[in-house]
Protein backbone atom coordinates (compact mmCIF):
# COMPACT_ATOMS: atom_id res chain seq x y z
CA UNK A 1 0.00 0.00 0.00
CA UNK A 2 1.40 3.47 -0.84
CA UNK A 3 2.67 5.41 2.14
CA UNK A 4 5.12 7.99 3.38
CA UNK A 5 8.29 6.42 4.78
CA UNK A 6 9.25 8.74 7.65
CA UNK A 7 12.71 7.11 7.86
CA UNK A 8 13.61 8.72 4.51
CA UNK A 9 14.53 12.42 4.27
CA UNK A 10 12.20 14.94 2.65
CA UNK A 11 14.02 16.46 -0.32
CA UNK A 12 12.56 19.81 -1.42
CA UNK A 13 12.55 20.47 -5.15
CA UNK A 14 12.51 23.76 -7.06
CA UNK A 15 9.24 24.22 -8.90
CA UNK A 16 8.37 26.85 -11.51
CA UNK A 17 4.71 27.80 -11.96
CA UNK A 18 3.35 29.17 -15.23
CA UNK A 19 -0.20 30.38 -15.71
CA UNK A 20 -1.28 30.34 -19.33
CA UNK A 21 -3.90 33.04 -19.87
CA UNK A 22 -4.74 36.00 -22.04
CA UNK A 23 -6.54 37.72 -19.16
CA UNK A 24 -4.98 36.78 -15.81
CA UNK A 25 -2.53 38.86 -13.81
CA UNK A 26 -0.63 38.00 -10.64
CA UNK A 27 -3.32 39.90 -8.73
CA UNK A 28 -6.12 37.54 -9.85
CA UNK A 29 -4.28 34.31 -10.68
CA UNK A 30 -6.16 31.95 -8.36
CA UNK A 31 -4.90 28.77 -10.04
CA UNK A 32 -1.26 29.83 -9.83
CA UNK A 33 -1.82 30.93 -6.23
CA UNK A 34 -3.32 27.51 -5.38
CA UNK A 35 -0.26 25.74 -6.77
CA UNK A 36 2.22 28.07 -5.04
CA UNK A 37 0.38 27.70 -1.73
CA UNK A 38 0.39 23.92 -1.98
CA UNK A 39 3.96 23.44 -3.16
CA UNK A 40 5.43 25.77 -0.54
CA UNK A 41 3.14 24.31 2.12
CA UNK A 42 4.55 20.87 1.29
CA UNK A 43 8.10 22.19 1.81
CA UNK A 44 9.17 22.71 -1.80
CA UNK A 45 10.64 25.93 -3.19
CA UNK A 46 9.03 28.24 -5.72
CA UNK A 47 11.82 28.57 -8.28
CA UNK A 48 10.00 30.98 -10.61
CA UNK A 49 6.56 32.17 -11.59
CA UNK A 50 5.18 33.64 -14.79
CA UNK A 51 1.99 34.45 -16.61
CA UNK A 52 2.18 33.76 -20.34
CA UNK A 53 -0.36 34.39 -23.09
CA UNK A 54 -2.12 31.50 -24.84
CA UNK A 55 0.51 31.35 -27.57
CA UNK A 56 2.55 28.27 -28.49
CA UNK A 57 5.79 30.19 -29.06
CA UNK A 58 5.49 32.19 -25.83
CA UNK A 59 4.64 29.13 -23.73
CA UNK A 60 7.40 27.08 -25.29
CA UNK A 61 9.99 29.86 -24.85
CA UNK A 62 9.29 30.19 -21.13
CA UNK A 63 9.30 26.44 -20.55
CA UNK A 64 12.54 26.10 -22.55
CA UNK A 65 14.16 28.77 -20.40
CA UNK A 66 13.16 26.91 -17.25
CA UNK A 67 14.26 23.47 -18.45
CA UNK A 68 17.62 24.98 -19.39
CA UNK A 69 17.97 26.30 -15.83
CA UNK A 70 19.68 23.68 -13.64
CA UNK A 71 17.96 25.22 -10.60
CA UNK A 72 14.45 24.27 -11.82
CA UNK A 73 13.44 20.63 -11.20
CA UNK A 74 9.74 20.77 -12.08
CA UNK A 75 7.56 23.02 -14.25
CA UNK A 76 3.84 23.22 -13.50
CA UNK A 77 1.62 24.99 -15.99
CA UNK A 78 -2.02 25.84 -15.42
CA UNK A 79 -4.40 26.76 -18.20
CA UNK A 80 -4.70 26.16 -21.90
CA UNK A 81 -5.38 22.41 -21.69
CA UNK A 82 -8.95 22.47 -22.98
CA UNK A 83 -10.21 21.94 -26.50
CA UNK A 84 -10.91 25.48 -27.73
CA UNK A 85 -8.85 27.24 -30.37
CA UNK A 86 -6.83 29.23 -27.80
CA UNK A 87 -5.99 26.12 -25.72
CA UNK A 88 -2.49 25.30 -26.93
CA UNK A 89 -0.50 24.34 -23.83
CA UNK A 90 -0.26 20.60 -24.67
CA UNK A 91 0.97 21.41 -28.18
CA UNK A 92 3.56 23.79 -26.74
CA UNK A 93 4.98 21.50 -24.06
CA UNK A 94 4.61 18.03 -25.58
CA UNK A 95 6.91 19.04 -28.44
CA UNK A 96 9.63 19.53 -25.80
CA UNK A 97 9.23 16.13 -24.09
CA UNK A 98 12.13 13.69 -24.26
CA UNK A 99 9.76 11.22 -22.62
CA UNK A 100 6.02 11.60 -22.09
CA UNK A 101 4.44 10.45 -18.82
CA UNK A 102 1.05 9.29 -20.16
CA UNK A 103 -0.04 7.99 -16.76
CA UNK A 104 -0.23 11.51 -15.38
CA UNK A 105 -3.00 12.66 -17.72
CA UNK A 106 -4.76 9.32 -17.46
CA UNK A 107 -4.74 9.37 -13.66
CA UNK A 108 -5.75 13.04 -13.53
CA UNK A 109 -8.79 12.34 -15.70
CA UNK A 110 -9.68 9.25 -13.69
CA UNK A 111 -9.61 11.22 -10.43
CA UNK A 112 -11.41 14.14 -12.07
CA UNK A 113 -14.18 11.86 -13.32
CA UNK A 114 -15.21 11.21 -9.72
CA UNK A 115 -15.71 14.97 -9.26
CA UNK A 116 -16.91 16.33 -12.62
CA UNK A 117 -18.11 13.23 -14.41
CA UNK A 118 -17.80 13.02 -18.15
CA UNK A 119 -16.74 16.68 -18.35
CA UNK A 120 -13.25 15.38 -17.62
CA UNK A 121 -12.84 14.49 -21.31
CA UNK A 122 -12.39 18.20 -21.97
CA UNK A 123 -9.06 18.15 -20.12
CA UNK A 124 -5.87 17.48 -22.01
CA UNK A 125 -3.72 17.48 -18.85
CA UNK A 126 -0.33 16.04 -19.73
CA UNK A 127 3.09 15.35 -18.28
CA UNK A 128 6.58 14.51 -19.42
CA UNK A 129 10.30 14.95 -18.96
CA UNK A 130 12.35 17.45 -20.96
CA UNK A 131 16.07 18.00 -20.43
CA UNK A 132 15.87 16.26 -17.05
CA UNK A 133 13.00 18.46 -15.85
CA UNK A 134 9.50 17.25 -15.10
CA UNK A 135 6.70 19.20 -16.82
CA UNK A 136 3.04 18.88 -15.85
CA UNK A 137 0.35 20.83 -17.70
CA UNK A 138 -2.79 21.24 -15.60
CA UNK A 139 -6.20 22.72 -16.37
CA UNK A 140 -6.76 26.37 -15.50
CA UNK A 141 -9.28 26.01 -12.69
CA UNK A 142 -8.14 26.31 -9.06
CA UNK A 143 -10.10 23.15 -8.28
CA UNK A 144 -8.29 21.15 -10.96
CA UNK A 145 -4.93 22.46 -9.73
CA UNK A 146 -5.77 21.45 -6.17
CA UNK A 147 -6.88 18.00 -7.35
CA UNK A 148 -3.70 17.43 -9.39
CA UNK A 149 -1.50 18.52 -6.50
CA UNK A 150 -3.41 16.91 -3.62
CA UNK A 151 -4.12 13.61 -5.34
CA UNK A 152 -0.99 13.05 -7.46
CA UNK A 153 1.88 15.51 -7.32
CA UNK A 154 2.22 15.91 -3.56
CA UNK A 155 3.04 12.20 -3.40
CA UNK A 156 5.14 11.82 -6.53
CA UNK A 157 7.24 14.88 -5.63
CA UNK A 158 7.95 13.53 -2.14
CA UNK A 159 11.10 11.40 -1.84
CA UNK A 160 9.52 9.59 1.11
CA UNK A 161 6.57 8.24 -0.91
CA UNK A 162 6.77 4.47 -1.26
CA UNK A 163 6.91 2.25 -3.18
CA UNK A 164 8.38 4.84 -5.57
CA UNK A 165 8.31 8.50 -6.56
CA UNK A 166 9.60 10.87 -9.22
CA UNK A 167 12.13 12.62 -6.97
CA UNK A 168 14.29 9.54 -6.54
CA UNK A 169 14.54 9.30 -10.34
CA UNK A 170 15.82 12.87 -10.79
CA UNK A 171 19.54 11.97 -10.70
CA UNK A 172 18.95 9.55 -13.62
CA UNK A 173 16.78 11.72 -15.89
CA UNK A 174 19.70 12.86 -18.03
CA UNK A 175 21.35 9.44 -18.47
CA UNK A 176 20.74 9.50 -22.22
CA UNK A 177 22.62 12.82 -22.49
CA UNK A 178 25.89 11.51 -21.06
Amino acid sequence: MPKIDESRPFLPVNIAVMTVSDTRTLADDRSGDALVERLTGAGHRLGARAIVKDDIAAIRAQVQAWIADPEIDVVLTTGGTGVTGRDVTPEAVEALFDKPIPGFGELFRQLSYAKVGTSTIQSRATGGVANGTYIFALPGSPSACRDAWDDILVFQLDNRHRPCNLVELMPRLREHQV
